[in-house]
């Protein structure tokens, strides 16, 4: 099986801590979309597998009006074989939502919402320069299941300077309340290049307090876990048969097709990625070509990619994968390092190997780092 994802690189206003590629000029979403429809045909020898999910994100997805998705639905069914109930997920804003659209949607054979909440609370959204409103967000939920989705994840950003534990719990009961049946938590991070960076560096707001992300994380994991969540990758929580089919193929490494602005591929050996500029991917485009790098993978970078991910998922690494997808040397280093985070109650055995323990999940970029190799 196979995935693709589409980047709509547009959105109405900018959040304080996004670094993904968007543009506020929205009159160019004509022009992107049959640049688009010209990439999927270019594309189209890319995957073998069938389709399994395909997914709308961004920037902006519920951006878009149904003529223009259905153009780009319309590309992928004729340029490539989709899996019979495939999963087919749009983000969607909580402002852009509507009963109109949430019906074209589902007319369009849309089955999973991902809808970016963020925050239940006025002055988080304020903080984070959201376009949309407290009230939004509910009036979106109730539309949306009410149209007759089954599928919904909500976004939440946890750790920002506004947020209590005590609005981090009444979000965490907002969603439960509401039936959500997959939830979204990631830690406010700073990155470079974005507002939130400057304000901070300029001392106009205060920084990220690690320790009270590392709080709120765990009132996170106990709240959902209580309600029957299982907590299966660091920052995604599902209740049963409702994981994320795509994440969960990133996550396995399972090949996908990036289309669009700054769109990722991967194809088991090699990485590629668009140019991240607007004007530049029409003009590529016009010419027939797509306007892509490519990295050939090493096998360190593929055996670091896997620790990477695989201990942020809940099932942790297996040693009879690392033995025959790596070779006895990469094994050998990985069962060195072991004895060291059993020691600490970080990773703990499992049947088919090693899994960060519960404690231990906040922290598991800096414990996978541990374990790469480097010219092994």
């Amino acid at each position: 099986m196979a995935g693709i994802y589409i980047h709509i690189p547009f959105c109405k206003k900018a959040c304080h801590y996004c670094n993904f590629h968007f543009s506020t000029q929205t009159q160019y979403i004509q022009e992107f979309t049959h640049s688009l429809v010209e990439e999927i045909k270019l594309q189209k020898n890319y995957l073998t597998a069938p389709i399994e999910t395909l997914y709308f994100g961004g920037g902006t997805p519920s951006l878009l009006k149904k003529g223009e998705l259905a153009m780009i639905i319309e590309a992928i069914q004729a340029n490539f074989d989709l899996a019979p109930h495939f999963e087919f997920t749009i983000e969607a804003n909580p402002d852009d939502i509507n009963e109109q659209l949430a019906s074209d949607w589902l007319a369009l054979g849309v089955n999973r919402l991902s809808i970016g909440i963020q925050s239940f609370q006025a002055a988080s959204l304020a903080w984070m320069n959201r376009a949309h409103t407290v009230e939004q967000s509910h009036a979106a939920i109730k539309m949306v299941q009410a149209a007759g989705f089954k599928e919904i994840s909500a976004d939440l950003i946890y750790g920002t300077p506004h947020l209590s534990d005590e609005e981090l719990m009444a979000d965490i009961k907002t969603l439960i309340q509401y039936n959500i049946n997959h939830i979204s938590c990631y830690a406010l991070t700073v990155e470079e290049k974005t507002a939130l960076h400057s304000m901070i560096a300029k001392k106009e707001i205060e920084a990220i307090d690690s320790a009270k992300q590392a709080r709120q994380f765990e009132i996170i994991v106990n709240a959902l876990s209580a309600a029957g969540f299982e907590h299966y990758e660091i920052s995604n929580f599902a209740m049963p048969n409702c994981k994320s089919k795509h994440n969960s193929n990133y996550w396995n490494q399972v090949p996908y097709l990036g289309l669009g602005p700054a769109a990722h591929s991967y194809n088991g050996n090699q990485r590629q990625w668009n140019i991240a500029n607007n004007q530049l991917y029409f003009q590529s485009i016009k010419n027939k070509l797509v306007p892509y790098e490519l990295e050939n993978l090493s096998l360190d970078q593929k055996f670091n990619e896997y620790m990477m991910i695989a201990l942020r998922k809940s099932e942790g690494f297996s040693t009879d994968y690392i033995k025959n997808v790596f070779g006895d040397k990469y094994l050998a280093s990985v069962l060195s390092i072991v004895p060291k985070y059993l020691a600490l109650n970080q990773i703990a055995a499992t049947v088919t190997g090693f899994a960060l323990t519960k404690e231990a999940k906040f922290f598991a970029d800096g414990i996978a780092s541990d374990f790469f190799s480097i010219n092994n």
